[in-house]
């Protein structure tokens, strides 16, 4: 007797890629830490280097009469506050920079303006402006004692043409940047020249500008740190020029420490007026 099993197949149904299902998975959301952990070390990174400093000084390793511990310079800096020293120079070197900046800041953007506009201004008025921007303008300092005595002006000017030439070259460079079609628009609009300026040329420029603006703040406190040295009898410089007389090394350094908080702060402010005025061109 010879049995046989008949083969029963089940049908399948075809696969396609609408019936499968994609695989599940669950996202983790990055942690605090891995979102912000390059934040914390940026902040960090120099609190660690204060602290190995004032290890090293309570060490010995580092000498005193060389590098003051940070203690020491903090407690120079107290000092100063108390006194009212440190007001009274802020106030002081803060007047000179904003004088300097004011000053050479609408020379610089007048010639820079005139240059980009003007070929015949680029013909004359640019290489005897680019044979000046090559001298060192700190080299200039004995000229202007000699000018303009030792009093405030020849501070005041050294920062305005220290401040002038980044301006200066970034306004002409972008008014040379601006697309020509923009101004032949505006011409068919019948833009008057106050309208074309406002509309188009101003917006066009404003970005390279602030650029120049910041690269003009940086200058301005370099030069004001040189040129307070120059028989000054107030100001950041004074309270360093008194304090190499007395070997006052912590009170040197911090007020260099000043100066360079100064920087910092005015950098920033400007930053946050950039990012306010060029909101129309989204985020960069």
């Amino acid at each position: 007797m010879v049995t046989s099993y008949a083969r029963i197949e089940t049908p399948v149904a075809p696969t396609t890629a609408a019936h499968v299902a994609p695989p599940e998975t669950s996202r983790v959301p990055p942690s605090r830490w891995r979102r912000h952990r390059w934040t914390v070390i940026r902040v960090l990174s120099p609190i660690a280097l204060l602290v190995l400093w004032q290890i090293g000084s309570a060490l010995r390793i580092i000498p005193e009469r060389i590098l003051p511990a940070p203690s020491l310079i903090a407690d120079a800096g107290a000092e100063l506050v108390r006194n009212g020293e440190l007001a009274d120079a802020l106030v002081v070197s803060g007047t000179r920079v904003v004088e300097g900046l004011v000053l050479g800041g609408l020379i610089g953007v007048a010639l820079g303006a005139l240059v980009g506009l003007s070929r015949v201004a680029e013909a004359t008025v640019d290489p005897p402006l680019q044979m000046l921007r090559a001298l060192p303008h700190l080299g200039l300092i004995p000229l202007f004692i000699i000018w303009f005595g030792i009093g405030e002006t020849p501070k005041i000017l050294l920062v305005a043409l220290g401040v002038a030439f980044p301006l200066y070259l970034n306004t002409s460079s972008a008014i040379r940047q601006i697309d020509r079609r923009h101004l032949e628009t505006a011409t068919v609009l019948g833009f008057s020249w106050r309208q074309r300026f406002s509309r188009v040329i101003l917006p066009s420029i404003a970005p390279q500008l602030l650029v120049g603006f910041r690269q003009s703040l940086a200058i301005a406190w370099l030069t004001l740190i040189v040129a307070e040295q120059v028989n000054s009898d107030a100001g950041l410089g004074f309270i360093i020029n008194q304090a190499r007389d007395f070997l006052r090394i912590d009170t040197i350094i911090f007020g260099l420490v000043v100066y360079a908080l100064l920087g910092i702060i005015t950098d920033g402010i400007v930053r946050i007026l950039e990012a306010r005025a060029l909101r129309y061109q989204g985020d960069r």
